[in-house]
């Protein structure tokens, strides 16, 4: 990165160690925890929505819908998630091909399942093998967010449908006395009310979420468990920066880094529960009134 780094076998001491964690590849390794924050500030919102269409789903009078919202919670969370993620990434990813396959090379003969081997024309291929390195690492991660999206939102769907029926009742009945009907009485009364019950299990799930992003490694993206264990195993000679295995120090510090995060994300999770608890019918909401 500097100048001085050009040569690095002349470089000794802190003037070796500052240009080796400056590197291309460090740099790399220090942008993956970019992706890692990324991930979750998209999967978060994402989970929710899924997670908020299943509980709604789930408390349908329409008893397919109902079955179709229980079904996705008790399937998806049933199955180990590293499983899952495995099954469900290869099969979306040749769902994709297959149905490109079967726009854009109508003329094609062979059968695309060969035995064990899954053949596509080279148009079918996503992305295509003449693509940029971004456009792969962009379809890795869109295929890793959907893949989260769709676990945790299982996980989110049974804590808000559960949240939901912890919404006492007569507060439900009251609403319909004064006048409001079912869609009033859902978004006005049950649905804000709801979240103070739903914060424990949400805040549990994401903690859950973080300690779940090294499974990106598993799904093709180059995350910071990838470079911890790419820079951190030893390295001869040959290569600019030789030195033994540091493995152990790389992973001391993504489990610093995750401690730390955690550590801020029940901060914030506290604060947040005692500004939803605030004037409602609820253990946290009666010790803040016998406070004030």
């Amino acid at each position: 990165m500097f100048a001085s780094c050009a040569d690095p076998s002349s470089l000794e001491g802190l003037a070796w160690l500052a240009c080796y964690l400056t590197n291309g590849k460090h740099l790399l390794f220090y942008g993956s925890f970019g992706t890692v924050l990324l991930l979750l500030a998209v999967t978060a919102p994402v989970s929710l929505a899924f997670g908020f269409a299943g509980a709604m789903a789930s408390r349908s009078r329409f008893l397919p819908l109902a079955w179709a919202g229980k079904i996705y919670t008790s399937v998806v969370r049933g199955v180990p998630d590293i499983v899952f993620f495995l099954f469900f990434v290869i099969a979306l990813d040749q769902g994709i091909e297959w149905l490109r396959h079967q726009a854009l090379c109508p003329g094609w003969t062979e059968p695309v399942r060969q035995g064990s081997d899954f053949i596509v024309c080279p148009e079918a291929k996503m992305p295509l093998s003449t693509a940029p390195q971004t456009v792969h690492e962009i379809y890795n991660f869109s295929l890793a967010v959907v893949t989260f999206a769709i676990v945790f939102g299982a996980f989110a769907a049974n804590v808000l449908y559960g949240a939901m029926n912890a919404v006492p009742r007569a507060q439900l009945e009251t609403a319909h006395a004064y006048g409001m009907n079912d869609r009033q009485t859902f978004w006005r009364i049950l649905v804000p009310q709801m979240w103070v019950y739903a914060l424990p299990g949400l805040g549990n799930l994401w903690m859950i979420l973080i300690k779940a992003t090294p499974l990106l490694f598993l799904l093709g993206v180059r995350d910071i468990v990838y470079w911890a264990r790419e820079l951190g195993g030893s390295k001869t000679a040959i290569y600019a920066y030789p030195h033994p295995d540091w493995r152990l120090y790389y992973f001391l510090f993504l489990l610093v880094f995750y401690l730390a995060f955690t550590r801020v994300s029940e901060i914030v999770f506290e604060r947040l529960s005692r500004k939803l608890s605030h004037g409602q019918a609820t253990a946290a909401g009666e010790a803040q009134r016998r406070q004030a």
